[in-house]
């Protein structure tokens, strides 16, 4: 399928975000993130704090784990090192294991499969957790393309992750919807060229997403393929074919 074959206005593929707008990853995060301030001898935090902490990247929910805010001082390489490996360790064993679906997330992937829309995941989390959190959850059978925070050398809010996607699925990113959570995947997506969803039930950094630079938000993935499918007059079938 090349992507000049496409009809005007027609919706090639569909790239998601994973934690916060496909699955509520914080439970794990947060066990992973306190067993870790344990470890190093310091006390718990509250899992809504560590929730304004995810979404550009692991180092940074380290950084922001160990000093306790979402802005940090410079932490000593030896410090953070040891911390993050610690980090792994706890999220390694608990990766998966209390996260859940949103509202609406498998129905609205079983609506744009059945437009023909091919699916993609482009997520700031490394690759190392991410492939066997798609695998746990039965995501991975849905995805046509994984992109992940260690897949290029720039992340979110750069747009190389949603260039390198596009690319991967022939698709123009013009012809491309990302559905997001967060500043980050708004600005990506932006600057890559494609539209953009925005789901108001994540992360973003403790930020509501009202402001965000989006094209509309949305309550749900399903939700986000009605707005599709009312917004792209043409759509790319497996086959190719227009409908």
């Amino acid at each position: 399928m090349k992507a000049t074959c496409a009809p005007e206005n027609a919706l090639q593929a569909v790239l998601l975000d994973l934690d916060g707008t496909l699955l509520d990853t914080l439970p794990d995060l947060a066990a992973a993130a306190n067993a870790m301030r344990r470890e190093l001898g310091m006390p718990e935090l509250a899992y809504e704090l560590i929730g304004t902490f995810i979404g550009k990247g692991v180092d940074n929910l380290v950084r922001r784990t160990l000093s306790g805010q979402l802005t940090t001082e410079a932490i000593p390489e030896d410090d953070f090192n040891r911390a993050r490996s610690v980090f792994y360790r706890h999220y390694t064993e608990l990766n998966g294991q209390a996260c859940t679906f949103y509202p609406g997330v498998l129905e609205g992937i079983k609506a744009f499969a059945g437009m023909g829309i091919r699916l993609g995941v482009v997520t700031n989390k490394p690759t190392v957790f991410t492939l066997p959190l798609l695998e746990r959850t039965g995501l991975a059978e849905h995805m046509s393309v994984v992109v992940c925070g260690d897949t290029c050398e720039r992340r979110k809010p750069d747009p190389d992750q949603f260039l390198l996607a596009c690319n991967k699925l022939s698709a123009a990113p013009a012809a491309t919807l990302a559905i997001g959570d967060s500043i980050n995947d708004a600005l990506a997506a932006r600057a890559a060229g494609c539209t953009v969803l925005a789901v108001p039930y994540g992360y973003n950094e403790g930020e509501p997403v009202g402001n965000l630079p989006v094209d509309g938000i949305v309550e749900s993935i399903m939700e986000a393929s009605v707005w599709a499918s009312n917004r792209f007059t043409g759509r790319f079938t497996a086959s190719g074919t227009t409908g």
